[in-house]
């Protein structure tokens, strides 16, 4: 076709117009969207926690992400996730990104729900109220919550607990979980059912081992729990937590007074800050006061491992009737007489005094 031609068709020289106009936007937005999708905010790219609210929409999502520098552009961003239809699939929660990631990477860590955990430890031989003090200051939620919780009927129904109290049932281990968005009843309700779990599933093997099936009866059940608080208590060394458990066993058999002292400081309270002086000891109104109350206490004094509860599913067969601590290491002196027992409780004070004027 002649030039002549073309400047005949005014209607043809538009339209070729119009398709290297297309053509040239086409290659501009090719190249647009290569440098979105493979170019990160930042080389080397910076750690960053960015959350997400629950109904939170994409053009939302996206704006936060620029303005934390963990996009280069929302309204590319946005148009990536309408494209690979992931808009509505991002996930609420806490994330931990990277601005040396490119956008589809940002993106499939978003919808996956891998949110930001974080570690909250609870060690073995916390009473209730000492493990919501915990749980407040590691922002998981606040201690008033948890004790309305581990005492709500309906939460110890649900979890299969046939006592007031979750005591005993909450149980200590390294926990890896979403901050929540608000501290509330709700996040209580979510951890103290997740301790429960972790108890029923980690000790099954120890009630089966024992003949007692998956979940003993009610009494079986206090007993157990009760005198393992006390052996988690007692002592630090799983070693001794067997023999331990057999001097309580000896003395329960016995018709003695198990006489431990965390049980008489147990039902004083989360007020109590020591010490434990002769008038606690006598204390008659005490429910807790193994001294002057015979037999185990009404229920567990905190919540044992699973190597207390094994010691207290099979105690150690001795003649020990009595224990005290060496003074000289975490280990206790273990007795069979009252006489034998109170050579001990000297050579512990001798120890003290030794250690103290050194």
């Amino acid at each position: 076709m002649s030039s002549t031609s073309v400047r005949r068709h005014p209607v043809l020289k538009c339209f070729l117009f119009l398709l290297v106009a297309v053509l040239l936007f086409g290659m501009y937005a090719g190249w647009e969207a290569r440098s979105f999708l493979n170019a990160a905010p930042e080389t080397p790219g910076r750690n960053k926690m960015v959350e997400i609210e629950p109904g939170s929409t994409l053009a939302k999502v996206s704006r936060r992400l620029e303005e934390q520098g963990i996009i280069t552009s929302a309204v590319r961003f946005e148009l990536l996730a309408r494209l690979t239809d992931q808009g509505r699939k991002l996930q609420a929660g806490q994330f931990l990104v990277n601005t040396g990631w490119g956008p589809r990477r940002v993106l499939d860590h978003l919808v996956s729900g891998r949110g930001m955990l974080h570690r909250v430890t609870v060690p073995e031989g916390l009473p209730w109220w000492e493990v919501g003090r915990l749980l407040e200051k590691e922002g998981v939620c606040r201690a008033a919550d948890f004790d309305a919780v581990i005492h709500d009927a309906e939460f110890l129904r649900k979890y299969g607990i046939p006592f007031a109290s979750a005591e005993g049932f909450l149980y200590p281990d390294t926990y890896l979980v979403p901050k929540p968005r608000e501290m509330d009843r709700k996040a209580a309700q979510s951890f103290a059912g997740r301790m429960v779990d972790t108890f029923w599933r980690k000790t099954a093997g120890a009630w089966e081992g024992a003949g007692l099936g998956s979940r003993p009866e009610a009494d079986e059940l206090l007993r157990v729990l009760a005198l393992a608080s006390i052996v988690e208590k007692e002592t630090g060394l799983p070693e001794e937590r067997p023999r331990v458990a057999g001097v309580y066993h000896n003395r329960l058999r016995k018709g003695m007074a198990l006489q431990a002292d965390p049980t008489v400081i147990y039902g004083m309270g989360s007020d109590f800050a020591g010490p434990l002086l002769r008038r606690h000891l006598e204390d008659k109104k005490n429910p807790y006061n193994t001294y002057r109350i015979p037999g185990l206490p009404p229920g567990p004094i905190c919540s044992p491992g699973l190597s207390a509860i094994e010691a207290a599913l099979h105690p150690e067969r001795h003649n020990y009737l009595y224990f005290v601590a060496s003074g000289r290491d975490r280990g206790h002196v273990f007795s069979t007489t009252l006489a034998q027992h109170n050579r001990a409780v000297q050579a512990y004070r001798r120890a003290l005094k030794e250690k103290g004027g050194a």
